[in-house]
């Protein structure tokens, strides 16, 4: 069994150290701050994230990078993606060039419109065995060993046949990909439309609305996934069309619920304030923006989200925006 450094101690982090530690990996869980690192030794548990997960012996959290990383052959990395560049940065003298390292993080960085990945190699530029992961996966679901089914990429077979290895148990199996580009960007996107459908149930627009929100949702996301070099195929697989439905309708998308807020009047600066969860979506919606005017492609409803983000517009003047579009063919790959 390697040993694993996980660095983010947030949902998804914990959930992903619990799980590789329960499997028998050796498991040093890194967070930032040292008040929740003490907290975690006391409890055995995360009492932030996941309150109700209890650690295995074999985890071990630490506020110290070096300590996380001493000899760790596998670097799972799962910080929300506004911070993750300078978490790389302060981390990369004590990575070890030999390790696999697997991006966990969903999103695309702000001015940059970098993937994960792409950050990853640019600071890490001595680390060759990188790979990513996606796809439907509530954190506190896997910390429950619930079934969960995701897919890994990387354009090298056999660092995704290493991670499919390492991770795979009976509570979690891992579908290989060479599409870093499509899972990444369908890991991203999904966050955008989950925003979207959360003002759909919010405005209580009923089960056509929200069919046809996650229909147009991932269209819009194929666009732009194939127009940035993935396949479309995969947008259908995991990492687009099953991580779409499942933030889209679970009551545990935190996307999902800045959308439901927004379209109860709350104002974006509260809703976020009342919550230590990170909604990738809210920053993900400019950048994806971003990327679509760089490629040329159209993107209706994140354009329309991200209105509503900033103010600019009421939920149903939104969705008014959308059902007033010109009309078209539905394989209008373009619009």
């Amino acid at each position: 069994m390697r040993n694993v450094a996980v660095l983010g101690a947030g949902s998804w982090g914990t959930a992903l150290a619990l799980h590789l530690a329960r499997i028998g990996h050796p498991v040093r869980l890194w967070a930032r701050d040292t008040a929740l690192v003490g907290e975690m030794h006391v409890r055995r548990a995360n009492p932030v994230y996941l309150p109700d997960a209890s650690f295995p012996d074999a985890l071990t959290v630490t506020d110290r990078l070096p300590d996380a990383l001493h000899e760790a052959q596998l670097v799972v990395a799962a910080v929300p993606s506004h911070g993750l560049r300078l978490v790389l940065r302060q981390a990369a003298p004590h990575v070890d060039a030999r390790a696999v390292v697997l991006s966990a993080t969903k999103g695309l960085e702000d001015g940059t419109l970098l993937r994960m990945s792409q950050v990853i190699a640019e600071e890490w530029p001595h680390v060759s065995d990188v790979a990513v992961l996606s796809g439907p996966s509530f954190a506190a679901e896997l910390a429950r060993s619930m079934p969960t089914v995701v897919v890994v990429a990387s354009q090298r077979t056999d660092v995704v046949g290493q991670v499919q290895e390492e991770f795979r148990s009976g509570a979690l199996r891992l579908y290989a990909s060479p599409d870093v580009v499509g899972v990444e960007l369908g890991g991203a996107l999904k966050n955008v439309m989950a925003i979207a459908a959360g003002v759909v149930d919010g405005m209580r627009l009923g089960h056509n609305a929200q069919a046809a929100l996650i229909t147009r949702g991932l269209a819009e996301m194929s666009r732009l996934a194939v127009a940035a070099g993935g396949d479309r195929e995969t947008l259908a697989g995991l990492a687009g069309m099953g991580d779409l439905v499942l933030t889209c309708t679970g009551q545990l998308s935190r996307n999902r619920h800045v959308g439901a807020a927004l379209a109860e009047g709350r104002h974006l600066t509260e809703i976020l304030a009342s919550t230590k969860m990170v909604a990738e979506g809210v920053r993900t919606t400019r950048a994806a923006l971003a990327l679509g005017a760089a490629h040329g492609v159209e993107l209706p409803i994140a354009t329309q989200v991200d209105a509503l983000l900033q103010g600019r517009i009421t939920p149903a003047a939104a969705v008014g925006a959308l059902m007033g579009r010109r009309q078209r063919a539905e394989s209008d790959l373009a619009r």
